[in-house]
C-alpha cells in the first residue's frame, strides 16, 4: 500500500467534500473520481480545440526548415 498524504482544506471545502462522497466511498476514490472527471473535460475540450481550427492551416513537419 502506498504512504498516506495529507492534504490541507478549508473547512467549507471539507464539508463540500464531504457531501459529494456516496455512502461507503473513500476520500481517496472520491478524489480519483474528480480527477479521472477533469482528465476527460480537458481532452474533450482540447478535441473541441483542435477540431474547430481551420483545415489547411497546417505545416507537415516535412516542410519546415530550421
Amino acid at each position: 500500500m502506498s504512504a498516506v498524504k495529507r492534504i490541507p482544506v478549508t473547512e467549507p471545502v471539507w464539508k463540500d467534500l464531504a457531501e459529494m462522497r456516496a455512502a461507503g466511498q473513500t476520500y481517496t476514490d472520491l478524489l480519483a473520481e474528480m480527477i479521472e472527471d477533469r482528465k476527460r473535460r480537458r481532452l474533450e475540450e482540447d478535441v473541441r480545440t483542435w477540431s474547430g481550427r481551420k483545415k489547411g492551416g497546417y505545416v507537415s513537419l516535412s516542410e519546415i526548415k530550421d
